[in-house]
């Protein structure tokens, strides 16, 4: 039986057949294009781009252009990624319902299920 190997994901632009290497993200709130490492997974709002066509692009008249290297990229989440989850759950404990309730409290996609 045949070993099945990952997709390679390729370069976003039309007609370019290289691999790709950097992920391209807007934030319109800020007026910023980020160019980082490629992202672990591809995402409908980013682009993925080659070493040739991420080496080439500017940014539109007045906005800025990030161009973060993977040595700047510290693995995991940051200590605020981390802060806003455990602000998070603690919102979401404090809501809850009387103990003998079983209730679930529910903010976004984090539960806090109450204990027994």
């Amino acid at each position: 039986m045949a070993k099945l190997r990952p997709a390679t994901r390729r370069c976003t632009r039309t007609g370019c057949t290289s691999p790709a290497v950097l992920t391209l993200t807007y934030i319109y709130s800020d007026s910023t294009v980020v160019l980082g490492p490629l992202a672990t997974y591809a995402e409908p709002h980013s682009y993925d781009l080659c070493s040739e066509h991420g080496a080439k692009l500017t940014a539109p008249r007045g906005w800025e252009l990030i161009r973060l290297s993977s040595e700047e990229i510290e693995p995991g989440p940051s200590d605020d990624d981390l802060l806003a989850i455990a602000e998070a759950v603690r919102s979401v404990i404090s809501n809850a319902a009387e103990p003998h309730q079983p209730t679930i409290g529910r903010r976004g996609h984090l539960r806090a299920l109450p204990s027994d």
